[in-house]
């Protein structure tokens, strides 16, 4: 499939399948709750990206389920949900812990597909978040739990940034939920608490207001949102 990026050019839509069918292959190997998460939200993506109509945001679906519509936004966040729910569940978090990290890891997929609106900033996100884990931990053990994508993420990187293709929801929302995965396997819960505090500032205002709007005014997160992409 093909589809117009944010200048008009028709690239292809989505290469985030190649995230999700890497995914499903590593599951071969053994289930891993992390992998099944990703690869969950990605299939939610994916069906999003083939049926989803013109709806965009939680107030335009929220409405769409209120007059009775089908709305693939609103099955994607249930769908979300209930999986970092299944995910969470493998851990020894209980009580406010276990709800925080559910949250943690919804709301960072959602967040995925807010900063998937230029291309590479949704795998920049992820490159800074893992630059982060490994210098505070002096070690790449962290990285375990998503260590199989990571070289398809830079793949992905390559092609979104060349303007050759899109990640669509299939790709924003798994990259997303890495991030989530990345932030509940390796913060305390002072850490968890202030990271979904972020989430759930990002995701209102990306609700009503434009957030690469709010990063062109920010010239150091300008210049490296615009890093590696071409002119």
């Amino acid at each position: 499939m093909r589809r117009a990026n944010y200048r008009g050019r028709r690239v292809i839509f989505p290469i985030g399948v190649l995230l999700l069918a890497v995914d499903a292959l590593a599951l071969t190997a053994g289930l891993n709750r992390w992998l099944v998460f990703l690869c969950g939200v990605a299939y939610l993506g994916l069906v999003d990206d083939l049926a989803g109509g013109p709806m965009r945001g939680w107030r335009e679906h929220g409405l769409a389920v209120a007059r009775g519509e089908l709305s693939t936004g609103a099955l994607k966040a249930a769908g979300t949900v209930a999986l970092a729910a299944y995910a969470v569940t493998g851990t020894d978090d209980t009580g406010l812990l276990y709800l925080t990290d559910l949250l943690a890891l919804a709301l960072a997929a959602h967040v995925g597909n807010l900063l998937d609106t230029r291309p590479g900033r949704c795998e920049k996100a992820l490159a800074l978040m893992a630059a982060v884990v490994c210098l505070a931990s002096r070690s790449l053990d962290r990285l375990a739990p998503i260590a199989p994508l990571l070289p398809v993420v830079a793949i992905c990187a390559w092609l979104t940034l060349s303007e050759r293709a899109m990640l669509g929801d299939t790709g924003a929302s798994l990259i997303g939920g890495m991030i989530g995965v990345l932030l509940v396997t390796t913060l305390s819960p002072p850490g968890i608490a202030l990271a979904l505090a972020g989430l759930i500032a990002i995701s209102v205002y990306g609700e009503f207001r434009s957030i690469s709007a709010a990063i062109e005014r920010v010239p150091l997160l300008d210049r490296l949102d615009s890093l590696g992409r071409v002119n």
